[in-house]
């Protein structure tokens, strides 16, 4: 085996050693999620080195430099002033959905005028508009890390391809009876999954656009959908009140999470897959174990509402929830307890979107009163209200480094903040 390089993953903290073995280059990941600013940097390469017998002498003080610098980005935890960076005049309709590419230098906006659009968030320049969609693109991602491609998915049934250089469509993918609501790429690279309000998930073969399987099981729409990150799962989320596990080498239904009294509104996986998290109109979320049964560990309460959105940070270790009741709230996860310890108060009326600052230091909220805030987890203050917006504000997102923050609302604009 030869070390070829070393790779960097700022949130959460890690690295990964890029190596040859028997001529052929793989790559081996080490999480680092204890790292801290208190972490001695000399000892916890020593300690690395010894567990990877690939590191040499030789390649010491580049080991030491690049932790360094992994510590200096992930464990910083100033907080800075956003600004009005620019306004997205983006389509002739409400937006849909937003997302950031991995670098955090394009971004997506779906729309009610059946496009998607591609946006430079340098010079707030619009790169291309993908049309061929002949309802609500309603689901927008980019291919992360990669970035070369695009996925929608439409109210007019089906889901899409495109090259992100180019704005080509790659294939288009069909088969669903009723909306495509959610959308995602498969870690494998190959395939992607989408989710319908016609109670099916749905596995496209990504070059041919061919459906490998159709998941049945649901008994009314799906909302959510999410990959493990090998592929190897799928979870979604259904208005049944149910959460169910898919086999994707199989396609078959390994389980099925029961416990909600009302419709899911989200459901995803912690950073290392041992939890799932889901949220429900019945004001509750609830922590499932992912390697114990999937037995639900806790239901949280405390909303008084709705609960409309649900996130773990990157490490996976706190749980943000948003709701109806014009609140968000932050739960620890970390010794098994799964204490509240922060509530958000301050919006006016339901927040319907919440997400981590990639150093989990602040959540992000969006809410109908035409806002967005930015909130210490320590202290449960506003550290920031992001106002402009003329209609609600439905959704927000960080950049990957966190320096940037998009707001999308349904004036049919989008504010980049810096």
């Amino acid at each position: 085996m030869k070390l070829l390089k070393f790779l960097l993953r700022f949130f959460p903290p890690g690295i990964a050693l890029e190596y040859t073995q028997g001529g052929d280059v793989k790559t081996k990941v080490i999480d680092l999620l204890d790292l801290s600013d208190k972490t001695d940097i000399r000892i916890l390469a020593e300690n690395i080195k010894a567990r990877e017998p690939i590191i040499s002498d030789g390649v010491m003080e580049q080991l030491i430099e690049i932790l360094q610098r992994l510590q200096a980005t992930s464990c910083c935890d100033d907080v800075k002033p956003f600004y009005k960076y620019k306004k997205l005049k983006t389509h002739l309709l409400p937006i849909t959905n937003i997302a950031f590419d991995k670098l955090g230098k394009r971004c997506l906006t779906g729309s009610y005028d059946r496009t998607c659009k591609v946006w430079d968030i340098e010079n707030g320049t619009e790169l291309f508009t993908l049309k061929g969609h002949k309802n609500v693109v309603y689901t927008v991602s980019f291919n992360n890390p990669c970035c070369d491609k695009i996925l929608t998915g439409s109210f007019d049934k089906s889901s899409r391809v495109w090259c992100s250089r180019t704005g080509y469509c790659l294939v288009h993918m069909k088969g669903h009876n009723a909306e495509v609501v959610a959308a995602r790429f498969s870690p494998m690279k190959n395939k992607i999954a989408t989710a319908s309000l016609d109670t099916t998930t749905k596995i496209f073969h990504i070059s041919s656009g061919q459906t490998m399987a159709t998941l049945r099981g649901h008994t009314a729409e799906v909302i959510a959908l999410h990959y493990s990150k090998d592929g190897n799962e799928i979870i979604t989320g259904s208005f049944d009140k149910t959460i169910s596990i898919w086999d994707t080498r199989t396609y078959q239904r390994a389980n099925v999470l029961v416990g909600h009294q009302e419709e899911i509104s989200n459901c995803l996986y912690n950073f290392d897959e041992s939890l799932i998290a889901s949220c429900s109109f019945d004001k509750t979320a609830k922590i499932w174990d992912t390697r114990m049964g999937k037995s639900c560990l806790v239901t949280l309460t405390g909303h008084e509402n709705e609960l409309l959105d649900i996130v773990f940070d990157n490490k996976g270790r706190k749980l943000a929830t948003a709701s109806s009741d014009t609140t968000a709230r932050v739960w620890d996860l970390t010794n098994g307890d799964f204490q509240q310890v922060a509530v958000m108060k301050g919006h006016k009326d339901e927040v319907s979107k919440v997400c981590f600052s990639p150093n989990g230091q602040q959540i992000l909220t969006a809410s109908q009163d035409q806002s967005a805030r930015l909130w210490s987890i320590d202290s449960s203050q506003c550290i920031q209200i992001l106002s402009g917006h003329t209609d609600d504000v439905f959704s927000c997102a960080f950049s990957y480094v966190g320096d940037t923050i998009i707001t999308a609302s349904k004036d049919s604009t989008c504010f980049i903040w810096r």
